[in-house]
């Protein structure tokens, strides 16, 4: 079991978590925990919830569609790279 203290952070309160905390987490200083209540508190993750949903779907996709990417990935096929501008245009 692994221990964070709440202390004071300025005019806030901030948890401290230890180094093996962060390394077992894969985070530094400046990256962004998610905080997910769940049925039995919360639970912190490194990542957005929404973002595994995602990522399933995405597997269960290629995982369908095997033969046609390997046909792609055999043909020397690439993607055009576009540039987008600060509005999203491409350039």
């Amino acid at each position: 079991m692994q221990v964070a203290k709440i202390t004071t952070l300025g005019n806030s309160l901030g948890i401290v978590l230890s180094r093996e905390i962060l390394a077992r987490l894969r985070v530094d200083k400046g990256d962004l925990l998610y905080l997910v209540e769940s049925p039995l508190g919360f639970e912190i993750m490194p990542y957005e919830p929404q973002f595994i949903g995602q990522f399933q779907h995405a597997e269960q996709l290629m995982r369908a569609q095997r033969n046609a990417l390997k046909v792609l990935s055999d043909s020397g096929v690439r993607p055009k790279r576009v540039r987008l501008g600060p509005k999203g245009e491409a350039t």
